[in-house]
C-alpha cells in the first residue's frame, strides 16, 4: 500500500485549518492548473493537489485518513475499520526513535503507531517526529550599483510561503552576478515538530541600467557626440558605477570608435573589468537658418571624400 502524504501535497502542517487547507489548495491550483502552467509535470501535481484537498477539506474523511492513512477509503466504505484494522490500536506518541521500523510504519499507517492484538506486540512511531522545513527560493533585483558595491540593504519581497509582503536585512557580497543566490538560513518554511526552519535563497535579478550594459567583468555605454566635436575633439561627461566622469574626445573621431576608461567595469575575483563608451555621431534633425548656411559652406569649401576610398576598395575587390 503506498502512502500518499496529503499535508505535504497541499504543503500545509498537519494541525492546519480547514481555512488554511483552502488556500493553500486555491494557491496550487493556480499555480499548476494545465492551462496557466505548461510543464510537463504540471497536470499530474494539479491531479494529486485536487485529490488531497477532497479529503482534507471534508472533517469526516480527513479523520480517517489521520487515523488509517491510505486505507481511509476502505474505513469510509465500511463504516469502520478496514480489514486488517479491527481491533488495532494507535498510540500517537515516541517509539523506536529513528529506526526504520518507525519510517516503515508511518509509511504505512500515517503517524499513528501499530498494536496486533493477535500476537500481543504493539508497534509505535513518532507521531510527533521533527521535519525540517524545505526550502524556498524568491527573486531579489538589484542595481548594477548595488551588485557592484555590496554591503547590507534592506528588501521588501514577496513572500513565497504566504504571498504576502515582507522586508529582510541582506548582505550583498560584492560583485555578485545575475543568476547567483544569497542564503538567508532559517528564513524558509517552519519546521514540523519542533524541526528547524528551511533557508530562503534569493535568486539575483539585474535591474536595467539608464546608460550601462554589463558584458562579461566589461561595462559598455555610448557617448552622443556632434559633427564638430567628432571633428574638432571635446569632452562628455560619463556616468560609471562610482559617479560621473569626464572624458575627452579625440579630434577626427569617428560613429563606432571607442574610449576604454581601465579598472571602472564590474568587479571579479580575477580584478575589475574596464568600461568601453563608443562614440556616436548625431546630426541635428531640423537646421536653422543660420546652421544651413554654415553646414551648405562647409560642403562647398571641404575636400573631405569619405566614400571615395570605400569606391576604390570595391572596385579592387570585384
Amino acid at each position: 500500500m503506498d502512502f500518499k502524504d496529503y499535508y505535504r501535497d497541499l504543503d500545509v502542517p498537519k494541525d492546519a485549518s480547514q481555512q488554511d487547507i483552502q488556500k493553500a489548495y486555491r494557491k496550487l491550483a493556480r499555480q499548476y492548473h494545465p492551462d496557466l502552467n505548461k510543464d510537463p509535470d504540471a497536470e499530474k501535481k494539479f491531479k494529486a493537489i485536487g485529490e488531497a484537498y477532497e479529503v482534507l477539506k471534508d472533517p469526516d474523511k480527513r479523520a480517517k485518513y489521520d487515523k488509517f492513512g491510505s486505507a481511509w477509503k476502505q474505513a469510509q466504505q465500511t463504516g469502520g475499520p478496514p480489514p486488517g484494522f479491527e481491533g488495532v490500536r494507535f498510540d500517537f506518541g515516541d517509539g523506536f526513535g529513528d529506526s526504520g521500523f518507525s519510517s516503515f510504519f508511518e509509511s504505512l499507517f500515517g503517524q499513528g503507531g501499530f498494536s496486533d492484538p493477535r500476537s500481543g506486540v504493539r508497534f509505535q512511531s513518532r507521531g510527533n517526529r521533527p521535519r525540517a522545513g524545505r526550502n524556498v527560493e524568491s527573486t531579489v533585483p538589484l542595481t548594477l550599483e548595488e551588485a557592484a558595491h555590496g554591503g547590507a540593504r534592506q528588501v521588501t519581497l514577496t513572500d513565497p510561503l504566504t504571498g504576502g509582503r515582507r522586508t529582510l536585512e541582506i548582505n550583498i557580497p560584492k560583485g555578485i552576478r545575475p543568476g547567483q543566490k544569497i542564503r538567508l538560513t532559517g528564513q524558509g518554511e517552519e519546521g514540523l515538530g519542533g524541526g528547524p526552519k528551511g533557508d530562503l535563497f534569493l535568486k539575483v535579478a539585474l535591474r536595467d541600467h539608464p546608460t550601462l550594459t554589463l558584458e562579461d567583468n566589461n561595462l559598455q555605454t555610448t557617448i552622443p557626440i556632434t559633427p564638430w566635436e567628432a571633428a574638432l575633439g571635446g569632452t562628455a561627461t560619463l556616468a560609471t558605477l562610482d559617479g560621473e566622469v569626464t572624458v575627452r574626445i579625440p579630434p577626427g573621431s569617428s560613429s563606432g570608435r571607442k574610449i576604454r576608461l581601465k579598472g571602472k567595469g564590474f568587479p571579479a575575483r580575477n580584478g575589475t573589468g574596464d568600461l568601453f563608451a563608443t562614440l556616436e555621431i548625431h546630426v541635428p534633425q531640423t537646421l536653422s537658418e543660420s546652421e544651413r548656411k554654415l553646414f551648405e559652406e562647409l560642403s562647398a569649401t571641404s575636400s573631405f571624400q569619405p566614400r571615395q576610398g570605400e569606391r576604390k576598395a570595391q572596385t579592387q575587390n570585384a
